[in-house]
């Protein structure tokens, strides 16, 4: 590498040349050109204080919501509905609570609800979704579900009440005809909080050997040597276990 009589290599030499004009830049554009009103960050922070005290406010608050309604606001606390503010649903309701005869909005159209609640895939799994169309159609959310505690009326018998998109996914599966409690066992806790009772899933390879080792003795299954294939990898690392792939 070539260097000079200072003993400092040319690409040092460059690179520190760069940065000294990067800096000697930036010091003019902050020193010369920025007018000095925007350097200034106490006025600057005065002015957005003054701006954001001068909007109009139009959100009470859930808080204050208890004051009144507290058998409500019990509810909603510990309901499925207890991240979400009153306000949320029933919009702002600042005038409300200075004039009790100012009512805020009750919606009760199917159509409020399936804002949130109508099936998307971008959902997480487990996220209550229907299908508006085929899910009690024309009647209103409200009639069978309180919506300051959505309960189900009646636990689902089915999994596919809450995945319905892994139930889409097994109806191409050679594992379509196993029912989802073959491979998980089920909690009936997990019927009533999904999200804080799990099921269980499988998490050794004989799990799946009881049906697909040369050994089993379930038939027209297939086969394999767990000693040689797929060593000490878990066999969902490789096969997604609600469609398994099969290599003729």
């Amino acid at each position: 590498m070539k260097k000079r009589v200072t003993g400092i290599p040319d690409p040092v030499l460059r690179l520190g040349i760069v940065f000294i004009c990067f800096i000697g830049i930036v010091l003019f554009i902050r020193i010369v050109i920025i007018p000095s009103p925007l350097k200034e960050t106490g006025s600057q922070r005065t002015s957005a204080i003054e701006r954001e005290l001068s909007r109009e406010i139009y959100f009470a608050g859930s808080d204050i919501c208890s004051d009144c309604h507290d058998e409500e606001s019990a509810l909603n606390r510990s309901g499925h509905h207890k991240y979400l503010s009153c306000e949320t649903c029933h919009g702002p309701a600042l005038e409300h609570t200075e004039d009790s005869e100012i009512l805020p909005s009750a919606p009760r159209e199917r159509e409020f609800c399936s804002q949130c609640h109508t099936y998307n895939l971008s959902r997480p799994t487990g996220f209550p979704q229907i299908f508006p169309i085929a899910h009690n159609p024309l009647d209103p959310c409200i009639s069978c579900h309180d919506p300051h505690d959505p309960k189900t009326p009646e636990i689902p018998g089915e999994c596919s009440a809450c995945h319905a998109q892994i139930e889409r996914v097994k109806i191409g599966s050679p594992h379509f005809f196993l029912r989802c409690i073959t491979c998980h066992e089920t909690p009936e806790g997990h019927k009533i909080q999904p999200r804080l009772v799990s099921s269980t899933k499988p998490v050794e390879r004989e799990f799946c050997a009881t049906c697909h080792s040369t050994e089993s003795r379930v038939e027209d299954t297939p086969k394999i040597d767990f000693l040689i294939h797929g060593e000490d990898y878990l066999c969902w690392q490789c096969h997604y276990p609600h469609r398994p792939e099969i290599e003729k």
